[in-house]
């Protein structure tokens, strides 16, 4: 078996495999592409200015300690939803400790700008309800122990999977064994980097930069099997052996 399994590359797979494994490729390439999208798209606004950086890391985790969790979604992401004599008057009642007896006069500023979105079937926090605007009005403290453990596992399980099928894909192409294994266990290894620069950057917000070696990391290995799997599936040279 061990032989016969050693004989099977990318390149002598029947076409209906090589059809099969693309397309699973293909999407699974497109699912990468979204996420990175969706990063950019929340934490890479957390500092309110567009891309990735640092401090959108530090703000994701372990939070704008110099202010609330509602005034930096009012100045960063969420700037270009509400209107500048809007976001005064919110960014006020925040900063005066978001007073109950002020909220007939903010509420409906929520419910007209955040209503759409937060609600109770999107699973977004629901702003326009008194309790919760108040707790995000409190010094933001980044993520929760409870969120980020709900998204570890999440990641973790779904990720690893991800990568596991990826390297079975690229398991059989012709390259250098040694290379091989490096490839395939890279994106595991970065992706526990990952997971775990959460939890360092949630309590020493120096470590964040290991959030960035994480993703970076795993990107790469998964855009050179990616690369070398499409190759010898469908380059004459390789199919033609």
């Amino acid at each position: 078996m061990a032989e016969i399994m050693n004989n099977i590359t990318l390149g002598k797979l029947p076409l209906t495999y090589r059809f099969l494994f693309t397309s699973f490729l293909l999407v699974v390439g497109l699912g990468l592409f979204m996420a990175g999208a969706q990063i950019m798209l929340t934490h890479g606004k957390a500092d309110g200015k567009p891309g990735l950086s640092m401090d959108d890391i530090v703000y994701s985790y372990y939070g704008n300690r110099s202010g609330s969790k509602l005034e930096t979604a009012l100045t960063g992401k969420m700037k270009d939803k509400v209107s500048p004599e809007t976001r005064l008057t919110l960014i006020k009642w925040v900063r005066n400790d978001a007073p109950v007896n002020e909220w007939s006069t903010v509420g409906p500023m929520f419910e007209k700008n955040c209503g759409k979105c937060h609600d109770e079937e999107s699973g977004l926090v629901e702003v326009t309800k008194l309790d919760v605007a108040k707790s995000l009005a409190e010094i933001d403290h980044g993520a929760s122990v409870g969120s980020l453990t709900r998204i570890s596992h999440i990641h973790l399980f779904g990720i690893s999977f991800i990568f596991l099928f990826v390297g079975l894909i690229f398991a059989l192409a012709e390259f250098n064994q040694f290379w091989k294994i490096i490839l395939i266990t890279t994106p595991f290894a970065f992706l526990v980097i990952d997971v775990a620069s959460w939890w360092l950057t949630k309590f020493w917000p120096e470590c964040a930069w290991f959030t960035m070696l994480g993703g970076i990391g795993y990107s790469l290995a998964a855009l050179v099997m990616f690369g070398v799997s499409f190759a010898q599936m469908w380059l004459p040279h390789w199919t033609k052996k």
